[in-house]
C-alpha cells in the first residue's frame, strides 16, 4: 500500500463531529450519525452536554464500537459542569483573574487549580482533550463574544493565566487547547456570524495578542485553535486564519508549535463564507490545520479530502503530517489518568465564587459601600439572554437558595434587581439590548442593589445609585454564591454546596 492509499483511508482520523445532548432523547437521536461518523473512521467527537453518567456511557461505548481509542472534546471554560450535569462548574476566566487583579496571592494557583479540576473530571467521563483556555485579550468593548470568557486585556497578565490553566490541565492529563489562534479579542463582529476583520498592525498581533499564545506553546498545550477571523496585516489576502497558511505557517516556524492545530468549528459562518462546508475542510487542512472540528456532513467532507488528495490539490505529505500529529496527541489523550483528584489552594469550587465576589462591589465612590438589606427582599430579574437557538440556563438559582435558608422574599424591604447579559452567540452585540436597557431604567435607580452576571464594564449601563455587585455569569455557581452573599449582608446564612 502506498503512503497516498494509507493517508486517503484513514482521512476521517482528521474529522471530529459534534453530538449534543437533548433532554427529550438523551444521546439516542444520534445513533445514525454516531454509526455513520465510526463507518467513516472519524478519529472522535466533540461532545455538548449530557449528566456525567450518560456522558460516560457515550464514551465507553464510542471507544469499544469504533474499536480504537478516540480524541473526545469539549468546551470546558468554566470546567466540566459546564457541559455535563454533575460535574464542577467554575467561574469564568475574567472573574479567575480578578483574583490577580486584585492582588490574590493564591491567584495563579487557582487558575491552575481550575485547569486541573477540569481535567481531572473530564476524564473521568472519558472526555480527554479539553478546548481550553481561550487566550483571546479582552481588548475590545464591542466584541460581542469574547467578554468574560477572556481573561483579560492585559497581554502580561492573560499570558501568565493561560500558561497556569495549560499547566493544570495537562498535569491532570487531558489535552489543553488554547484558542484562538491568533487571537479573536479585536473583533466587533462575531465568527459565527460572519468573517471578522482585525485591522490591528502586524506588531500589535504578535506583541500583544500573541503573547497568551507564546506563553501557552512555551507551558508546552498539546493544540491551538484557529479564529476564522481575517488579519489583512497578517496575511493580505485577506483569508481567515484557518485557512491561511501565511499565518499557520507562522505559527510553525516562528513560534515553534508543534502540536495539533484544530479548526474552530465548521458550521460557523466565518469559516463558510463563500465556500461549502466540504471545500472549507480542504481549505483549512491546505493551509496547516490538523483537525477539522464540527461539519455537519461528514462523508461530504470526508469525500472532498479524498479528491483533494488524489488529484494533489491537498499533498499527501501535508495529509502525513497531520495524521502523525494527531496519532501523537491520542496517544498522550488516551494514557492513563491520575485517580486522585487535584489539590488546590480552595477547598471547593463554592469557596473560590467566594473569594471572587469578596471584592465584586462596584460602582465608585460610595457606591460601593455595603447595602443595608431589609426584608422581605424583592427580586427583580432582567434576562438580557432570553432567545437564540439554545435555551439560557435558569435564573431563579438566586431565589432558589434563599428560599431554602428560610430568607423571605416579596415585596416591601430591599429590592434586588438581578441583571444577566452573558456572551452568546446569537446575540451579534455586546453589552444590553433595548428591551433590557428599559428594565433596567424602570427597575435598577429604585434598587438597594443590582448584581450583574456578567462583564464589569456593563456596569456603566446600570442607571441609577444603587451598588453593583458583579457577579460574572449566570451559571448556578455564581448564583448560589451571589444567594451566600446576600444572605450574609441581610443578617441570614446559606449554606455552601457541597466541596470538589
Amino acid at each position: 500500500m502506498t503512503t497516498t492509499d494509507s493517508a486517503a483511508d484513514r482521512l476521517g482520523r482528521l474529522i471530529l463531529p459534534a453530538l449534543r445532548w437533548s433532554d427529550a432523547t438523551g444521546f439516542d437521536h444520534e445513533a445514525p450519525a454516531i454509526a455513520r461518523a465510526l463507518e467513516l473512521g472519524v478519529g472522535g467527537f466533540i461532545l455538548f452536554g449530557g449528566p456525567a453518567d450518560a456522558v460516560r456511557t457515550l464514551t465507553a461505548d464510542l471507544v469499544r464500537r469504533a474499536g480504537r481509542p478516540l480524541l473526545i472534546g469539549a468546551d470546558l471554560e468554566r470546567g466540566a459542569g459546564q457541559q455535563f450535569a454533575g460535574l464542577t462548574e467554575l467561574p469564568p476566566p475574567r472573574a479567575l483573574a480578578a483574583l490577580v487583579a486584585d492582588g490574590g496571592t493564591r491567584a495563579l494557583d487557582a487558575i491552575r487549580w481550575a485547569g486541573a479540576v477540569t481535567a481531572h473530571e473530564a476524564r473521568g467521563v472519558g472526555v480527554n482533550w479539553v478546548f481550553a483556555p481561550v487566550a483571546d485579550l479582552d481588548a475590545l468593548a464591542d466584541n460581542p463574544i469574547v467578554q468574560t470568557r477572556a481573561f483579560g486585556e492585559d497581554p502580561a497578565r492573560v499570558a501568565a493565566c493561560v500558561a497556569a490553566w495549560v499547566e493544570g490541565c495537562q498535569a491532570a492529563d487531558a489535552l489543553a487547547c488554547a484558542k484562538h489562534y491568533p487571537g479573536h479579542g479585536r473583533t466587533a463582529t462575531d465568527s459565527h456570524a460572519g468573517v471578522p476583520v482585525v485591522a490591528a498592525d502586524a506588531a500589535t498581533l504578535r506583541a500583544a495578542d500573541g503573547a497568551p499564545f507564546d506563553a501557552a506553546i512555551a507551558a508546552g498545550v498539546a493544540s491551538l485553535m484557529t479564529a476564522h477571523v481575517a488579519y489583512p496585516a497578517l496575511d493580505p489576502t485577506g483569508r481567515p486564519a484557518t485557512f491561511s497558511a501565511p499565518i499557520l505557517g507562522h505559527l510553525r516556524a516562528a513560534q515553534r508549535f508543534a502540536g495539533l492545530v484544530v479548526t474552530d468549528a465548521l458550521i460557523m459562518e466565518g469559516a463558510l463564507a463563500g465556500q461549502g462546508e466540504a471545500q472549507a475542510g480542504v481549505e483549512a487542512l491546505r493551509a496547516g490545520a490538523d483537525i477539522l472540528l464540527y461539519p455537519n456532513d461528514v462523508a461530504a467532507v470526508r469525500d472532498a479530502l479524498a479528491r483533494a488528495l488524489a488529484t494533489g490539490e491537498l499533498a499527501a505529505a501535508r495529509v502525513g503530517e497531520a495524521l502523525e500529529r494527531y496519532e501523537r496527541a491520542l496517544a498522550r489523550a488516551t494514557a492513563p489518568a491520575a485517580p486522585d483528584a487535584p489539590r488546590g489552594p480552595f477547598a471547593s469550587a463554592a469557596a473560590l465564587a467566594d473569594a471572587i465576589l469578596a471584592g465584586g462591589l462596584r460602582r465608585g465612590d460610595a457606591r460601593d459601600a455595603v447595602p443595608a438589606l431589609r426584608a422581605p427582599l424583592e427580586l427583580a430579574i432582567v434576562d438580557d439572554d432570553v432567545g437564540g437557538p439554545y435555551p439560557a440556563s435558569p435564573s431563579d438559582h438566586v431565589a432558589r437558595a434563599l428560599a431554602a435558608a428560610g430568607l423571605t422574599l416579596g415585596e416591601g424591604g430591599s429590592r434586588i434587581v438581578l441583571a444577566f447579559a452573558e456572551p452568546r452567540a446569537w446575540k451579534g452585540r455586546a453589552g444590553f439590548g433595548e428591551p433590557s436597557r428599559q428594565a433596567l431604567a424602570a427597575l435598577a435607580p429604585d434598587a438597594t442593589l443590582v448584581v450583574l452576571f456578567g462583564h464589569p464594564r456593563l456596569v456603566a449601563e446600570i442607571p441609577g445609585q444603587a451598588p453593583v455587585l458583579v457577579a460574572w455569569h449566570r451559571q448556578r455557581l455564581m448564583q448560589e454564591a451571589v444567594a451566600r452573599w446576600i444572605g450574609g449582608t441581610a443578617g441570614g446564612s446559606v449554606p455552601r454546596g457541597a466541596p470538589v
